[in-house]
């Protein structure tokens, strides 16, 4: 094999590769006579199939398979012989050779390579790991929620217009210019007047209203409603109120804890404080993260491959597209024009292709990789955010091993992160929750 380097321009490598045309030949021969062995034909015993017929009929396609392996060899010797790693799928040319006539097969590869990256200096790596205290009041304030959710309804019978706070029972039926859709009909269906899980508009709507009184409100669905036909459409609903009720909230005693299967209400708080204090640890390692994640972005110095900033630059930019429509940008982000949005998350998608390439050379050098017992627990957790359907997540998986391989970056990172928080002197601080939760953005 004969190789000439063409380009060699910061991250990006060039070559030029030919394999001898007699390589590639004894290659074929082999492989039709490896087919030859395993064909079953009428008129010829097993494994004794001639070799010219097999090249008559599979010649094509198993030229093409030695083809495609003898440039998939030959890219992999190119890059390995001089130590270098492509960032991405090289992209390959055939020149010519390549309909096996008997002249060498020439290619062209180009491709962009992974830096050389030193480990940075972690000996006085210190980080402070802030932690908030679990209050009395929080605890309460879910016990509440609980109660809340355990409310019962109780009939006004006084004849009045609705007023916020009440709960008032209607039948509705929605129409898109005056057909009634799937979905939108129901009766006897309880809505809060000033409580929230309803289409914006409609229950300010309904406020004013009596039992026995008919009305027609006009409401216009969320951009990001889950019918996609529904979404950023607007629709009429046909109001009935029904009754006015008064909710009362189940009190947070025994009984309440009794009726949830705990023992006693003390029991009921533990389980409440404990959940309580999982997501204040959450926060905390979310703040500890970024802080290192600082640090080390700070010690990245290399070049970045310009694909993978691109191909990380495109996805975060059609999330942000997509929050612009649904007009849900960030404050900071909603004065800037098109120009400072790019410039900023361009900025944001090479903080993150470098931080990764930084994190996965920590990880190589201190032999620390995913068990497919982690994997395989990822996947369970992945389908359990799907109740129902366990079985279709799994199936999904078990057919597109990709997808699977696709959650094993996250459980990688969190790995190296835990190691350099072990090698690292910590300091716990208590604060406040508002202040472990105001988590700043990150330094690009």
């Amino acid at each position: 094999m004969q190789v000439t380097e063409t380009l060699s321009e910061g991250l990006k490598r060039g070559f030029t590769v030919t394999v001898p045309a007699a390589e590639l030949e004894a290659k074929r021969d082999a492989r039709l006579k490896e087919v030859a062995g395993n064909l079953n034909l009428p008129g010829f015993r097993p494994g004794k199939v001639p070799v010219s017929l097999a090249r008559q009929r599979y010649g094509d396609a198993v030229w093409g398979e030695v083809l495609e392996q003898a440039v998939s060899d030959a890219m992999r010797t190119v890059f390995e012989e001089r130590g270098l790693r492509p960032a991405g799928q090289p992209k390959v040319d055939l020149v010519s050779g390549q309909d096996g006539k008997g002249a060498d097969l020439e290619f062209k590869v180009e491709s962009e390579i992974l830096p050389e990256i030193t480990l940075p200096d972690l000996s006085d790596l210190a980080l402070t790991r802030l932690k908030a205290p679990v209050s009395d009041e929080a605890v309460n304030k879910v016990l509440e929620d609980i109660a809340k959710r355990g409310r019962t309804f109780e009939v006004i019978e006084e004849v009045r217009p609705a007023a916020k706070g009440d709960v008032v029972a209607i039948d509705f039926v929605g129409k898109q210019d005056g057909v009634a859709f799937d979905g939108g009909t129901a009766q006897d269906v309880n809505v809060e007047i000033g409580g929230e899980g309803f289409i914006p508009g409609f229950a300010e709507q309904i406020e004013g209203m009596k039992p026995g009184e008919e009305k027609v409100i006009t409401v216009t669905f969320p951009e990001d409603y889950g019918a996609e036909e529904l979404a950023g459409k607007e629709a009429t609903f046909d109001i009935k109120v029904n009754q006015l009720k008064k909710a009362v909230d189940a009190p947070v005693d025994e009984e309440l804890a009794k009726k949830m299967g705990f023992e006693s209400l003390e029991q009921l708080k533990d389980l409440v404080r404990k959940q309580i204090e999982g997501e204040y640890d959450q926060m905390s390692r979310l703040r500890i993260k970024r802080d290192l994640l600082d640090i080390l972005s700070g010690k990245a110095d290399f070049p970045a491959p310009e694909g993978m900033v691109e191909a990380e630059f495109e996805q975060i930019w059609s999330r942000v597209e997509a929050d612009r429509k649904a007009g849900q940008l960030d404050d900071e982000d909603k004065d800037k024009d098109e120009e400072t949005l790019r410039s900023d998350y361009r900025k944001i998608a090479e903080r993150r292709v470098r931080l990764g390439l930084l994190l996965a050379e920590i990880g190589r050098k201190n032999g620390i990789s995913v068990s497919g017992e982690e994997l395989g627990r990822a996947v369970r957790a992945e389908a359990m955010r799907y109740p129902g359907q366990e079985k279709q997540v799994f199936e999904f998986f078990q057919k597109n091993p990709q997808a699977a391989e696709s959650l094993r970056g996250p459980i990688f990172e969190n790995k190296v992160v835990d190691y350099l928080i072990e090698l690292a002197k910590v300091t716990d601080k208590d604060v406040s929750l508002e202040e472990l939760s105001d988590i700043p953005p990150a330094n690009i």
